[in-house]
């Protein structure tokens, strides 16, 4: 039986599949809201993993399904597809768009391939790959992906490797979520996890102290998901680049808007506050898609310097942008929303139970079985939001530091590489055409595996070394309250607000700031407070000992 097939028959099978589900999960205790959003779940990953409908249309399922069962308002899911992300992949797109309308993304994959070199394919991966990692490292994923996907169509246009396509765009999709772990500014989740840790124990996680557990994941992850990828290319034919005219002024305008738009991206929030904390009004108003937006507007507007009248930027060329793309993202969204609003998320966190007895190794690598294909179906974000409070509880109840369970599950927010749906880099690259959704879901099975068992075996090897900095955490001192002198030990800092016991002090008081949203100002007044609270601690650690 072939695909086409096997897709007919999904049409009507993955309805029954998920009732049959659901029935056995309602019957266990899961309630009625959680599986009715399970059944609509599984329905639509069947249905876009066989491609039974276009991926438009069932990315309409959750808008329809999720309020007739009940599960979420019609105005919520609304919101879910009017989602910043989704807007931000708009203004992605279109600017994408008036990159190719222009010619000056050949140009950029001309240089780049000059670069990296373009004698075999694989190398050509590798070099897409490593530049689109360090630039994830610092931007978000999905500015990334929209930055290098014109620049991959280009040379692929002159490729002549028709098994080059799908290892070329994968590999920037996936190297843009891997390179998302190494910074807490990579991805989403990551500032989850941050603000959860302050909110949870009272602990700011330092930037270095991050890198240690993401950075070696993303070291080692690249070089895998390379040699999955391209172990079918034929390394021996060269990619070969046309010579190039002299530079338009078109492509100069459209290079600057575009590189204008990169910096704004990178230096938003940092460093101390970036470019949005010197605006005279809250800065943080702005985001992402705010830049994306304004950057498309802008292409509106300005003349192309080539005929009179003529823009950067046109609505015949807007209007061929993938919008059926923007639906599925908005479908995926909704869904994530269900798994808030019914609770389903919770009810999944819920069974690591059974997890008490088991060794280390073993619940770590199960929650990274766990985040990684949950996230399949769900936005990265939202599932880090809500398992994260759930691996914070079950780390206190089996005994393990938290930082142990909550930054593998983090980690492995960025790991869903098997469906279109599952992150905006994924959905970025398949909105370009030419990959199928089984050849990402092939391709990402095994990596989604291979992800979990190397960030478990980095989780238990960095916390494992003495040279590491962890976050051995207790809990927190109320705000109002301060250490006893009757207790036998002190606490002490390491990292900001951090709190460990060292039990060769004498007690002293500490006092928890938090973070709160009276400005950034104050924010800042209360970061130089912790630092010099931090040095002090510091000393008096130095003499004690």
């Amino acid at each position: 039986m072939n695909f086409d097939k096997i897709s007919r028959w999904m049409l009507p099978i993955a309805p029954l599949v998920a009732l049959v589900i659901c029935y056995f999960a309602n019957l266990n205790g899961l309630s009625l809201p959680a599986t009715m959003c399970a059944g609509v779940a599984i329905v639509c990953a069947l249905w876009w993993i066989f491609e039974c409908l276009h991926i438009a249309v069932v990315g309409l399922l959750p808008f329809v399904a999720l309020p007739t069962l009940g599960v979420v308002s019609h105005r919520e899911v609304a919101e879910a597809y009017g989602h910043t992300m989704i807007l931000l992949l708009l203004g992605g797109f279109l600017l994408s768009a008036a990159m190719e309308r222009s010619g000056a993304h050949r140009r950029i994959a001309i240089n780049m391939v000059k670069l990296v070199g373009g004698r075999g394919g694989k190398r050509l991966v590798l070099g897409f790959m490593l530049a689109t990692a360090s630039l994830s490292m610092w931007i978000s994923n999905s500015a990334t992906a929209l930055m290098m996907l014109p620049i991959a169509l280009a040379v692929l246009s002159q490729a002549d490797d028709p098994k080059l396509r799908v290892p070329l765009l994968l590999g920037i999709a996936y190297s843009a979520s891997v390179g998302g772990m190494a910074t807490p500014i990579g991805t989403p989740p990551n500032v989850v996890f941050m603000g959860e840790m302050e909110s949870k124990f009272g602990v700011e996680v330092p930037f270095g102290t991050w890198m240690m557990f993401g950075l070696p994941v993303t070291i080692i992850m690249l070089p895998i998901i390379w040699w999955w990828l391209t172990r079918k290319i034929d390394d021996v034919r060269p990619v070969s680049m046309p010579s190039m005219d002299s530079i338009a002024r078109n492509e100069v305008y459209l290079l600057i808007v575009f590189a204008v738009t990169a910096f704004l991206w990178v230096f938003r929030s940092s460093p101390l506050g970036g470019w949005t904390g010197l605006l005279p009004w809250d800065g943080t108003l702005i985001g992402d898609a705010t830049i994306a937006l304004a950057a498309s507007l802008f292409l509106f507007i300005c003349p192309s310097g080539l005929n009179d009248g003529e823009r950067l930027m046109d609505w015949d060329t807007a209007a061929k942008i993938p919008w059926g793309i923007l639906i599925m993202f908005g479908g995926g969204m909704a869904l994530a929303t269900g798994f808030d609003q019914s609770g389903l998320s919770v009810s999944i966190g819920r069974q690591l139970a059974f997890l008490k007895e088991a060794p280390p190794w073993a619940i770590v690598l199960s929650i990274c079985m766990l985040v990684t294909f949950l996230t399949e179906i769900t936005s990265s974000t939202a599932t880090a939001m809500l398992l994260l409070p759930i691996l914070a509880a079950l780390s206190l109840e089996v005994g393990l530091p938290p930082e142990l369970l909550m930054l593998p599950g983090t980690i492995s927010c960025s790991c869903a590489f098997m469906l279109p749906v599952a992150t905006a880099p994924n959905v970025i690259v398949f909105g370009a055409g030419g990959i199928r959704t089984d050849e990402m879901a092939r391709n990402g099975l095994f990596l989604n595996l291979i992800a979990a068992v190397v960030i478990t075996m980095v989780s238990l090897t960095v916390a494992g070394m003495d040279w590491m900095p962890r976050l051995d955490i207790v809990p927190p001192v109320p705000e109002s309250e301060s250490t006893d002198e009757s207790n036998a030990s002190a606490a002490i800092g390491m990292g900001r607000n951090h709190l460990v016991f060292h039990p060769e002090l004498q007690p002293f008081r500490v006092q928890i700031h938090r973070r709160t949203d009276r400005g950034r100002r104050r924010q800042r007044l209360l970061h130089r407070s912790a630092q010099r609270s931090h040095r002090s601690l510091r000393r008096e650690i130095r003499r004690a000992d």
